[in-house]
């Protein structure tokens, strides 16, 4: 992952006969990741424009530059889309993009290394931290109770996963 740039949608698959694609976009608010285009693929050999046609089951209907028969959409399956980090909005202090947490050292509120971040989802009740440690996996909930302190400057966030005060 680049520094500069910010993973905010994949294409899904074609959607219908001429083109167009099934996006699933990673935004707050998904149509915003039209604002942020022109989008690259990962290996940033790959530019495109899109334009979003119409909501579709499990995300959006795009047009993408280049892309003109179901089978050139077909092809994009499962490819992601890049913006420019210049692109994205400013973030208040408290919330942050998924990307800036990937990688950061964990460590419990008496300093002890629980691990790294390796992934956060959201099943739709909030962010889950993936934290590996050697060969222990730890999930815990990004809420402020569990992770009160995350700081990027350090590389480092704080956690108090429950069940430590016994």
């Amino acid at each position: 992952m680049t520094e500069d740039r910010i993973c905010v949608g994949a294409i899904a698959g074609a959607f219908g006969v001429h083109g167009e694609v099934r996006l699933k976009s990673f935004c707050a608010e998904p149509a915003d990741i039209a604002t942020y285009a022109p989008l690259t693929s990962e290996d940033g050999n790959r530019v495109f424009t899109l334009s979003l046609t119409r909501a579709v089951t499990g995300g959006l209907g795009a047009r993408l530059s280049g892309v003109s028969t179901r089978e050139d959409a077909e092809a994009l399956r499962g490819v992601t889309l890049w913006a420019p980090r210049s692109a994205l909005p400013s973030l208040p202090d408290d919330e942050f993009y998924h990307a800036d947490l990937i990688g950061l050292q964990v460590v419990d509120t008496g300093g002890q290394p629980l691990g790294r971040v390796r992934a956060i989802y959201d099943h739709g009740a909030g962010d889950i931290l993936e934290i590996v440690g050697g060969k222990d996996v730890l999930m815990l909930p990004f809420t402020r109770a569990i992770v009160p302190t995350v700081d990027l400057t350090a590389g480092r966030i704080v956690a108090d996963p429950p069940g430590d005060d016994e």
